[in-house]
């Protein structure tokens, strides 16, 4: 299991930190310094990381959305433990730990679709299976469902195949019992491919769902609550 490490988001921090406008600051106090701050790092981190290949739309969604502090370290805490139980669970995932949230990418070893098909195979199902019991125990999540497609076919249509992707994952999961308030999901085509197009072996790695998995406003405040915030 991949982790990013700390010492590279604690510098996109202090690099957003610097966009904030010290000035605008100096009248505030220090929560609204610190919420000033917060929402800006967070805004723009979201912003680099969410164009960087390696960890893509739903890393920088998970960075977007780090708190920091105390309350950030509990809530990482708590990923580490929930990110290690889906590693366990699925093998055939990439999971991967990424500022206070976890990045897991559904590719062909985990849920396959088949070319111009948003179906679930009987095999992805199956893999889901895996996942539901992980996600029941960490019920103060929320999960937004990244869908892609391989190059093949015009990007306008393969832009709502991935949705499709992404909404048929959702369906499943809800339909097992997870709540539907926790989910979102979105689209994103032929973007942000992690294998090469050029071969039928890379075109189905790319042919995937992606999670992006989040503290929800529970476990923030539960957090908040146990750091004296």
């Amino acid at each position: 299991m991949k982790k990013i490490s700390i010492l590279g988001i604690s510098s996109l921090f202090l690099l957003a930190t610097l966009f904030t406008g010290c000035e605008s600051l100096k009248n505030t106090n220090n929560t609204q310094k610190g919420a000033g701050i917060g929402a800006g790092a967070g805004a723009l981190i979201g912003a680099i990381i969410g164009n960087n290949s390696k960890i893509g739309t739903a890393g920088g969604a998970l960075i977007g959305a780090a708190i920091g502090g105390g309350t950030g370290a509990l809530i990482g805490n708590k990923m580490d433990k929930q990110a290690r139980e889906i590693d366990q669970a699925l093998p055939g995932a990439d999971v991967e730990r990424v500022g206070e949230g976890i990045r897991l990418v559904l590719n062909e070893n985990a849920v396959r679709f088949d070319i111009n098909k948003s179906t679930l195979t009987t095999q992805a199902k199956a893999n889901l299976d895996k996942l539901i019991p992980v996600f029941n125990e960490y019920a103060d999540t929320n999960i937004e469902i990244f869908g892609y497609t391989d190059n093949t076919g015009k990007p306008e249509y393969n832009l709502t195949l991935s949705g499709q992707r992404a909404e048929s994952v959702k369906n499943y999961l809800i339909a097992k019992g997870l709540a539907a308030s926790r989910f979102k999901t979105t689209g994103l085509g032929i973007a942000e491919p992690i294998a090469t197009n050029d071969t039928p072996e890379g075109r189905t790695q790319n042919r995937r769902v992606e999670f992006a998995i989040t503290a929800n406003d529970k476990m923030v405040q539960d957090a908040k609550k146990e750091a004296g915030q």
